[in-house]
């Protein structure tokens, strides 16, 4: 049986992409494809809540048609008489929540009927992560056509929502777009124990993150392929990992842990 480390690890790199395009245009596209292939998410919707009552849909991507009508009808009553509300507002800020699975008995009939008879909604999941005063709240969901979520893929989805749920808070609080190379020279520069590398090892990291190979790597840099794999041996040694899998952990933990979202 693999171990909790093991399977943090694997999940963090599966959901790379999604976490590199925090702050970029393409954010929900990316999003909605990494749970695609990751548990078969057909849909996703983000909503922010406030303590203060206030409620609004920040994001609707993927096969329901209806979604922006959902979105609306959801912000403006409907998040009032969400049963997931007491467990939303109770939870501790920065500390990911998971939600209980569904059930079409935890609805009441108008709210049932709107949401998933008429959307053709058969099942969802959905996570959330308060950050400063601002609830994030991420609901994934699948429509007749696809059916219900099997356990996998509730087992997938339970694995990387926490760091989907804070990388979408991330993305919102973002106020400027920057490339993913940006994003992350100024993490390496700032952000122990990435900023502990040599300049060098970094230039060959960031490549690793962005998906470049390493022969890629090696012509942009203008080095020799044997320098590119030494600089990335000796930055491997410094972060104390061995793959890239391990890299990316280390990255996205930097970019979404929830000390960084405050």
């Amino acid at each position: 049986m693999r171990s909790r480390a093991v399977r943090a690890n694997l999940a963090a790199g599966d959901v790379a992409p999604a976490v590199l395009a925090i702050g970029r245009p393409d954010f929900p596209d990316v999003l909605i494809d990494t749970l695609r292939r990751q548990a078969g998410v057909g849909h996703c919707m983000v909503f922010a809540l406030t303590r203060t009552g206030a409620a609004s849909c920040l994001l609707d991507v993927g096969n329901i048609p209806v979604g922006g009508d959902l979105g609306a009808a959801y912000a403006g009553q409907f998040h009032e008489s969400d049963p997931n509300r007491d467990a939303l507002f109770e939870a501790e800020a920065g500390a990911p929540i998971l939600l209980p699975s569904f059930a079409p008995r935890m609805y009441g009939a108008r709210y049932r009927k709107i949401f998933f008879n008429d959307s053709d909604i058969v099942d969802k999941c959905a996570t959330a992560i308060w950050t400063g005063g601002t609830c994030f709240y991420v609901n994934f969901y699948r429509i007749s056509a696809q059916g219900r979520f099997d356990d996998a893929a509730r087992a997938r989805l339970q694995a990387i929502a926490p760091t989907i749920g804070a990388s979408v808070a991330r993305h919102f609080q973002q106020a400027a777009i920057a490339t993913p190379d940006q994003s992350l020279t100024a993490l390496f520069a700032t952000r122990a124990p990435l900023s502990a590398l040599t300049p060098r090892e970094q230039e060959v990291c960031r490549g690793i993150l962005l998906g470049f190979s390493s022969e890629a790597i090696s012509q942009d840099l203008g080095i020799s392929l044997h320098s590119t794999l030494t600089y990335r041996k000796r930055a491997y040694q410094r972060l104390g990992i061995s793959s890239q899998n391990e890299l990316f952990a280390i990255v996205l933990r930097l970019l979404s842990g929830a000390s960084s979202l405050n």
